[in-house]
């Protein structure tokens, strides 16, 4: 079991910057889909995000796709990178930290917030919607 658990962990560096790419895509290419496939299904996700888009709760998986589905619809994304990440192999959570830059479509306003990715890692199991083993379980932002 101890050797397993090693090639398991051995995996981690690269499972980790897989997960970072698809959120870069997904608020990249305004792709709610992306982000649901990183949502877990058996519990609540807690987001948080200052105006102008001005909501905070805790919802379910199909209610953050239809959430960020309202967003990315009126909310175009012109840059978003993520700037640091900090976990370690042994622990089952990490942040990522990006930058989100985005022009509301309404009225051509730019806003840039910071936003945070709370992790959580879990066993890859059968049915999952992706193939990473990464789950977003906390989303906060807050204005530059």
């Amino acid at each position: 079991m101890g050797h397993l658990a090693v090639i398991l962990l051995s995996f981690l560096p690269i499972l980790l910057p897989s997960t970072t790419q698809n959120i870069e895509r997904a608020f990249l290419q305004n792709d709610p889909h992306m982000l649901y496939s990183l949502f877990p299904s058996e519990s609540y996700i807690n987001i948080s995000l200052p105006d102008p888009i001005s909501f905070s709760d805790q919802v379910s998986d199909q209610q953050a796709y239809f959430l960020f589905k309202k967003i990315f619809a009126s909310f175009t994304t012109f840059e978003f990178y993520s700037e640091n990440h900090s976990s370690s192999l042994e622990e089952e959570s990490t942040i990522i930290k990006a930058r989100w830059s985005f022009r509301d479509q309404k009225n051509s306003n730019q806003y840039v917030f910071n936003i945070f990715f709370y992790l959580t890692r879990r066993p890859l199991q059968a049915g999952d919607k992706s193939g990473d083993a990464w789950r977003i379980t906390e989303i906060r932002a807050a204005k530059i």
